[in-house]
């Protein structure tokens, strides 16, 4: 129905709010907003929640594209951000982007505040509008070897290079971590920063989509419902099978003392 059109009917009123645009939508609220009929006062305040909805989030996203251009500065900023820090199996993978300012990602968010098709979606998103994109992982042997502070540093040192830019600014969730000279850190910066959320999200579907790849080659760990991380029943599987070559040995010790079966 032609907004532009006066309906006749609440129903078309209720039809028209539901399906409005949000530039649309304020405009029919001022329209109708004295309309006596109870059907239309309903559908005219939940528009008005729903604008409240939208123009929140809306204002979220543009503060995140705000501060990753007043912390990074207009040359190129690369975000950076790990997944799989505090996994019992599988890499460590740091996944490193450089975004435009325009266009918008809208819904970019910190990955973990995200479903799993939000961030599907996202990350189809990110690689059609990203500068550049970088992925490293670093696997159990080396974490075992080298410890988690250093296989983060090499992480993302890799993805960082992955991206094939040289950066102006690296921004990075978390606290310092000396990785670049041009290196800035950000408490929560994956929540805060437009590239940084970005670097989340490619991170964490692009190592789940690994994990889920190692259920056939590693079955009965649970590893496509875990993604690594010690659930109970990945844990009972362990204390069953024993350590696998993508098992952290060192991250394993408080519940199982044996060698690796694969």
């Amino acid at each position: 129905m032609d907004p532009t059109q006066a309906p006749r009917t609440a129903r078309d009123i209720v039809a028209l709010l539901s399906d409005a645009s949000l530039d649309e939508a304020h405009d029919l609220i001022d329209r109708y907003s004295e309309d006596p009929r109870k059907q239309v006062r309903h559908a005219v305040e939940v528009a008005e929640r729903r604008i409240a909805r939208e123009e929140a989030e809306r204002d979220r996203v543009l503060g995140m594209y705000a501060l990753m251009r007043d912390l990074g500065g207009e040359g190129i900023v690369v975000g950076v951000d790990e997944v799989g820090r505090g996994a019992v199996a599988g890499p460590l993978t740091v996944g490193a982007v450089v975004l435009p300012d325009d266009p918008i990602i809208w819904g970019i968010n910190d990955s973990k505040q995200l479903t799993p098709a939000e961030r599907e979606t996202l990350a189809a998103r990110i690689a059609d509008v990203a500068i550049a994109i970088g992925i490293a992982h670093v696997e159990a042997e080396s974490i075992d070897a080298v410890g988690m502070s250093c296989a983060l540093r090499m992480a993302m040192s890799g993805a960082i290079e992955d991206t094939g830019v040289e950066p102006d600014c690296v921004l990075i969730d978390g606290n310092p971590v000396h990785v670049h000279p041009k290196e800035k850190t950000l408490v929560k910066g994956d929540a805060r920063v437009a590239c940084i959320a970005a670097a989340s999200i490619v991170a964490k579907v692009t190592r789940d989509a690994l994990m889920v790849s190692y259920e056939d080659e590693y079955p009965g760990y649970h590893l496509a419902e875990s993604k690594g991380y010690g659930s109970p029943e990945h844990i009972a599987a362990i204390k069953e099978k024993g350590l696998s070559e993508i098992h952290r040995a060192s991250f394993c010790g408080n519940f199982l003392e044996t060698q690796r079966l694969f």
